[in-house]
């Protein structure tokens, strides 16, 4: 969340949601500033700590547009409303355990149905590489980041007294050759560039594609041993990126068939949204598209939809690969599969993306024993993996390329957002090595441009 002022007018950049236990949900009613003051919004992609606080800014008080690409728009309602599904359950569980039957103040739900639906009227929808005049001195042009269906970084050009000045927002970088997504275009030249930290200081994986890494994981889990693969995966972008690499894989016959179960209502109507804009996924899609038919469906594979079909799976004793989510294992249906193959010698727990400190995942990860899954503690027999082929964020070497790209000579500042303080810290040394001058903001900070 970042707050541009430009005289008296007041733009709010990305409005992200913080879910960090710690913290009362509540917290994120705490804006530093008053939502009323804000003339417009705009929103670089869906992804929840970035679109999820929108209806809190709107029921307190906010009532401008919100700018953004028209996927972001469809994907952040898809997750704003799950976001509804989880204060409500976690409200309802609380209440049960206090046994107060209207919850006290700090039980309620962050928003409601209805603020998503005030939410969603709000958004105008922009083009990639379609300047947009936000008022007479302010120019906004959406650029393709890769890392999400619509995700764009957010470029302005601001005549300020007479003085042309730019600031580019990149929010999240994606990678090249990531499957369904296209590559990141390069940002034009600006003066102040506010980038993402992510993977500071760290590269991905080289030398295998998605495609071999599955294959031999499967090969291993599915072929030789007989056993299931349970892969936990966000269901917006994770999962569809991986569906297309299976469809490849067995497609092309580089494994003999297996039983995937897609086991996320919300993965499937993601899935729609990705359909929906079929001409903005990349051409490597495009092109399997018009050569063998829909690249989110193929034999053996079943998007589960119900409850009961879900609970059906965990009967389904045939080799078989089952993708669920929420990626790090707090919630949603992956916890029933864990739970009733934690223990299983045949199964393998494939992990696809970062796990934060405090999951399930992250314990996991890290070779706890024993877990704690829906009241239970349990021996971990299953087999812990974990690859960074899927991860949707670009490494350290992107991000760094997304700097160079720009005029140092014009470059005045680079300031590092979106990261753990040894990530920005990794990625700041590089670039003021190479001679760029790098700030790492603190929450609250107000610079002068």
């Amino acid at each position: 969340m970042h707050l541009l002022e430009v005289d008296q007018y007041k733009i709010l950049i990305d409005c992200g949601l913080d879910y960090e236990k710690e913290r009362s949900i509540q917290s994120n009613e705490n804006f530093p500033f008053d939502p009323t003051d804000i003339d417009v919004v705009v929103l670089t992609h869906a992804h929840i700590d970035h679109s999820g606080n929108l209806p809190t800014l709107i029921r307190m008080g906010f009532d401008g547009q919100i700018l953004c690409t028209p996927p972001t728009a469809d994907l952040s309602e898809l997750l704003m409303l799950d976001s509804v599904s989880i204060f409500m359950n976690k409200t309802q569980k609380r209440n049960k355990h206090s046994k107060n039957k209207y919850g006290s103040g700090s039980n309620q739900p962050l928003y409601l149905h209805k603020h998503v639906m005030d939410t969603v009227e709000r958004f105008v929808t922009i083009g990639f590489n379609k300047p947009f005049r936000i008022n007479g001195d302010i120019e906004l042009t959406f650029v393709p980041v890769g890392h999400l269906l619509g995700a764009a970084a957010a470029v302005f050009k601001i005549n300020e007294n007479g003085v042309q000045k730019s600031i580019a927002f990149t929010g999240d970088i994606g990678r090249k050759n990531y499957p369904v997504l296209n590559d990141p275009e390069p940002l034009p030249q600006v003066d102040f560039l506010v980038t993402e930290s992510t993977y500071g200081g760290r590269n991905h994986t080289r030398g295998k594609s998605v495609e071999e890494t599955l294959v031999e994981v499967i090969e291993k889990c599915c072929i030789k041993e007989q056993g299931r693969l349970i892969i936990p995966a966000f269901s917006i972008g994770r999962t569809q990126s991986l569906v297309f690499a299976l469809n490849k894989i067995f497609t092309s016959k580089l494994l003999p068939p297996v039983k995937v179960f897609v086991d996320s209502p919300m993965a499937s109507m993601a899935t729609e949204i990705f359909r929906k804009y079929h001409n903005m996924v990349n051409e490597e899609a495009q092109e399997f598209y018009r050569r063998q038919g829909d690249e989110f469906e193929f034999d053996n594979l079943t998007y589960v939809e119900t409850l009961k079909d879900s609970r059906q799976v965990s009967n389904y004793w045939e080799p078989c690969i089952i993708i669920s989510s929420a990626g790090m294992l707090e919630g949603g249906r992956i916890q029933d599969h864990l739970f009733y193959n934690i223990q299983n010698y045949y199964c393998t727990i494939l992990f696809i993306g970062y796990c934060a400190k405090g999951t399930l995942g992250h314990r996991l990860l890290r070779g706890d024993p024993i877990v704690h899954i829906k009241d239970r503690d349990l021996s971990v027999y299953a087999t812990i993996k974990q690859t960074d082929v899927l991860s949707a964020h670009g490494d350290h070497d992107d991000l760094m390329g997304i700097v160079r790209n720009q005029d140092q000579s014009k470059l005045k500042k680079v300031f590092l957002v979106h990261g753990e303080a040894e990530s920005m810290q990794a990625f700041a040394n590089d670039l003021e090595f190479e001679g760029y001058h790098v700030v790492i903001p603190e929450k609250g900070v107000t610079y002068i441009l």
